[in-house]
């Protein structure tokens, strides 16, 4: 699976997710202060799961028509450790019941939601 961090997700997780043997591209480091449509456009292009702490994905998705064929992963979490979402998202890729594809998964603290598109 490919990974797209968006530029807020925390290195420190970035590097986790590299540790763990992810292929993630960071656009913090490979295209900084890019827009969100620019960020769906690698997505689309390079077949990667956009990782995001940006509500805008599923705007961009439910109502500018972006279709990003390996989905959107939102986290809302308030307070975490910087290597905590790298963590969540290993674990969850790992999980077999979860099927990222034309979904946005959005992930809290107390549950994980999907939406197919």
């Amino acid at each position: 699976m490919k990974l797209l961090a968006n530029e807020n997700f925390p290195m420190d997780s970035v590097k986790l997710l590299i540790n763990g043997g992810f292929d993630i591209k960071a656009i913090g480091t490979h295209n900084p202060s890019i827009s969100d449509n620019e960020v769906m456009e690698i997505a689309i292009k390079e077949a990667r799961t956009i990782l995001t702490f940006d509500r805008d994905y599923g705007e961009l998705i439910f109502k500018h028509n972006y279709r990003p064929e390996m989905g959107v992963i939102y986290l809302r979490l308030d307070v975490y450790e910087s290597n905590e979402p790298g963590k969540i998202i290993e674990e969850l890729i790992k999980d077999a019941k979860f099927d990222f594809q034309k979904k946005l998964t959005v992930i809290t603290m107390e549950s994980v939601r999907q939406r197919g598109y």
